[in-house]
């Protein structure tokens, strides 16, 4: 095999983000349910003949070298070289790009996973599923998640993943036209670090209990977000009248969940045009996930 097209990045939401504290290193500790979405950005590999990797699309403002795309490819083919003593093919990488950038649905981190899962693949490479996680993890907390490839309950700064069932349900999703800086969000005084750990337990027992249409928990971020970026704040007010509305990740894309199709659609026509806005679906695990035993 020489080629593999239209390789699936999906989105990410974070159904609660809590911030539990820091690390002598400066890293926080979070607690976190990941779940994917059927929206996603595509991929595309082509082997070269030598041993050049390049990225063939453009992203403006992000230049290739930067790019956890290149990044994540140069890091398995520095451990392919290691393992094998001589380096794998170069490969050409396109992307059609329909994630937004400092939204907080990890697409950057997500690439990056399909990337490694791709490349894993083509190159016959042989890593299993934790070495590509644990081979990511330097380049982004999110990138074992989807690698992982399934609904995850997490820990840590990201990487301790456990299996967590959550609703199946569609999503609106507002983008409101800022993108967030993570490292500013959480650089913040007004952050708060200190929220009591949860248990697995009390996510799943929310769900199967459920008498309301909240959420669980919060997200710690929200507070520092909505603050220093009003956009988000507005979106937040807007689509919280149609239910438990909150950020993902360290924004700025808000979302809310809805029983069905029917319901997403009745909000996404009232969506201001000033904004973009999409539907997506939950998914239980990456479309990759077969790739990978």
């Amino acid at each position: 095999m020489s080629s593999l097209k239209n390789c699936p990045a999906p989105a990410k939401l974070n159904l609660f983000l809590h911030v539990n504290g820091r690390r002598a290193d400066g890293y926080h500790l979070l607690q976190t349910v990941f779940q994917m979405i059927d929206r996603c950005d595509r991929l595309h590999f082509d082997l070269r003949a030598d041993h050049e990797l390049r990225r063939v699309s453009d992203i403006p403002g992000v230049p290739p070298e930067q790019d956890l795309i290149i990044r994540a490819a140069r890091l398995l083919q520095a451990e392919v070289l290691k393992r094998r003593g001589a380096l794998p093919p170069g490969v050409d990488i396109g992307i059609d790009k329909v994630l937004p950038m400092g939204g907080g649905v990890g697409g950057g981190s997500s690439d990056a996973a399909t990337t490694l899962m791709a490349l894993n693949h083509l190159w016959q490479a042989g890593l299993s599923r934790q070495e590509l996680m644990d081979l990511g993890l330097p380049l982004g907390a999110d990138i074992p998640f989807f690698i992982f490839g399934q609904t995850g309950f997490a820990e840590g700064v990201g990487e301790a993943l456990q299996p967590v069932a959550a609703p199946a349900c569609w999503y609106v999703v507002v983008e409101p036209g800022v993108a967030v800086p993570t490292a500013q969000i959480f650089s913040s005084e007004y952050l708060t670090r200190d929220t009591p750990l949860v248990k697995i337990t009390d996510f799943s027992s929310h769900y199967g209990n459920r008498q309301d249409n909240r959420g669980f928990g919060k997200n710690d971020l929200q507070q520092v977000a909505t603050r220093l970026f009003p956009p988000v704040a507005k979106a937040v007010e807007w689509l919280g009248a149609y239910g438990d509305a909150r950020m993902t990740g360290s924004g700025a894309c808000v979302f809310c969940a809805f029983d069905s199709e029917a319901q997403a659609d009745a909000v996404l026509s009232n969506v201001p045009a000033a904004w973009t806005a999409w539907k997506a679906k939950a998914l239980t695990q990456h479309p990759f996930a077969e790739m990978l035993k």
